[in-house]
C-alpha cells in the first residue's frame, strides 16, 4: 500500500468520465482542479508506477496529450515522476528557449 498525489491533464477532449470512475473506485479526495489524493493505493508489490501505469491505462483512455504526475513518499520523502503519453519539460526549459525579443532604447531628450 502506497500514499500518492496525483495530477493529470488529459487535454480538452480527453476522458475524464474515465478518470473521476477510476479516482473514485480508488476512494481519491479531490485536492482542486486536476488534482487528487489516495491515501492507500495497493499495488500488491508491483512496482508502483509501473502498477499505476497498467491500472489508469485500464479504465482510462489516453490520448497522445495526456500527461499524468505522481508524488509519493520514498525514504520519508516526496518523490514525484511523471508519466504517460508526451510529457513536457518544466516550465525554465520552455523559457530558456525562447528568443528574447531586442531591447528598446528610448530617447530620453527632452
Amino acid at each position: 500500500m502506497s500514499t500518492i498525489w496525483i495530477n493529470y491533464d488529459l487535454g480538452v477532449s480527453g476522458d475524464y468520465e474515465g478518470m473521476y470512475e477510476w479516482l473514485d473506485d480508488h476512494n481519491a479526495i479531490e485536492c482542486g482542479s486536476s488534482f487528487a489524493f489516495i491515501k492507500q493505493y495497493d499495488h500488491d508489490g508491483e512496482d508502483l508506477m509501473d502498477a499505476l501505469k497498467h491500472d489508469i491505462q485500464d479504465c482510462v483512455l489516453l490520448g497522445k496529450r495526456s500527461r499524468i504526475y505522481v508524488i509519493r513518499r520514498i525514504d520519508g520523502r516526496g518523490r514525484g515522476s511523471s508519466f504517460l503519453a508526451a510529457e513536457k519539460g518544466h516550465l525554465g526549459m520552455a523559457m530558456a528557449k525562447r528568443v528574447k525579443p531586442p531591447t528598446m532604447k528610448r530617447n530620453l531628450e527632452t
